[in-house]
């Protein structure tokens, strides 16, 4: 089974997803906010998901964001349409910008790193990549 990864945010959210195994984190997809359940509903009837990691955005000081009540009710959310599937959150600090330099890294052009989709799936990737690490 796999573990998907939930970058979510007010507009778009970036998934990601490992391997049947568990070992590498790859960039799913990124989707419009509003359909993120029906994409979930249809993904997991091909894929199994065991687990959902989410990011959880805090400032600097660990203190809550804006951000941080919008993830909150997307975990509440997943667990009426999913209550099989737990959730964990995950420390996003930093994912946005780390997926940026990768991005940069990994010598995508310029144009393309303006594509703010692709750094929310690269975000997700990176959440993933963490939460393989720390678990």
């Amino acid at each position: 089974m796999r573990i998907l990864s939930i970058d979510y945010g007010k507009k778009r959210t970036g998934l990601a997803v490992t391997d049947p195994l568990q070992l590498i984190a790859s960039g799913l997809t990124t989707v419009q906010t509003q359909e993120l359940i029906p994409y979930l509903k249809k993904y997991m009837t091909q894929e199994p998901v065991e687990l959902f990691v989410i990011g959880e955005p805090k400032n600097l000081d660990g203190e809550d964001t804006h951000g941080t009540a919008l993830v909150t009710e997307c975990i509440r959310i997943l667990q009426k349409n999913f209550p099989d599937i737990p959730v964990k959150k995950m420390d996003e600090r930093f994912t946005s910008k780390m997926a940026f330099r990768s991005l940069i890294d990994s010598g995508v052009k310029k144009k393309d790193r303006q594509n703010k989709a692709l750094v929310d799936e690269v975000s997700a990737c990176i959440i993933l990549q963490e939460y393989l690490q720390f678990r």
